[in-house]
């Protein structure tokens, strides 16, 4: 079993990923009138910045594209963490910040988040300015700190307000409602990892083995669920 996620850990992370592409794109009519239609737009970007995002391995296992290898070699590009530092780790902040102010009735919490938001691209762009290497070749635990809180304090301010409101009573038809608490879910699960990576050793062979699966059925969980509710919710608008 362990042999085998090791070895389709790619297919079956990038399959649940790019199902929740298709379904968004197939379900766009269905909420392109509502906020949702946002958040098609960001599982369609996911699925393109995952598959982008692979362009070393890509280069090396292509023939066709094993010239560009060359060109990359020995450079800050033989890696991708430049890649997921500016489209994921930054963009994700960005997007979630944007997509739930967009859902929110209090304007101090949209305020908070709206700060997140400038706060994540002043400290992107030092980092890029003063330690350029350090952002091109490595995640940046500053960022991921702003990335995860953001996240977490912008699904939590949306899931407080429906609490305390009467859109309670349709909570489970809502899907901002299973986008909220999905992503509060996967954040809580997949950060100890992140963390775990910047202070301590990873070339534990069992600590790889616990990764994978814990990345691999928390992608699948957030990305199925995703799925799932695109077509079961029913389209509301804020």
């Amino acid at each position: 079993m362990e042999e085998f996620l090791i070895n389709y850990y790619n297919l079956l992370n990038d399959g649940v990923i790019a199902i929740a592409a298709i379904i968004g794109i197939f379900s766009y009519r269905k909420y392109k009138s509502t906020t949702t239609k946002y958040f098609i737009y960001f599982l369609i970007g996911a699925a393109l910045v995952d598959f982008l995002g692979k362009y070393p391995l890509y280069f090396s296992r292509i023939e066709q594209l094993k010239p560009l290898l060359d060109l990359i070699t020995d450079t800050v590009f033989m890696n991708n963490y430049w890649w997921y530092n500016i489209f994921w780790t930054i963009g994700s902040t960005l997007f979630f910040s944007f997509y739930f102010r967009k859902l929110l009735k209090s304007k101090v919490l949209k305020r908070i988040l709206y700060g997140a938001s400038i706060l994540i691209l002043v400290v992107g762009l030092g980092y890029v300015i003063f330690d350029t290497y350090h952002f091109m070749t490595a995640f940046i635990l500053p960022l991921i700190v702003i990335n995860f809180t953001t996240i977490i304090l912008a699904s939590s301010f949306y899931l407080i307000e429906v609490l305390n409101s009467e859109r309670i009573l349709n909570f489970y038809r809502s899907i901002n409602f299973y986008i909220a608490i999905v992503i509060l879910i996967w954040w809580l699960v997949t950060t100890p990892i992140a963390f775990y990576e910047f202070y301590m050793s990873i070339s534990d062979w069992k600590y790889i083995i616990i990764k994978v699966k814990i990345l691999l059925c928390s992608n699948m969980f957030m990305y199925l669920t995703f799925s799932i509710a695109l077509l079961w919710c029913k389209p509301q608008n804020n």
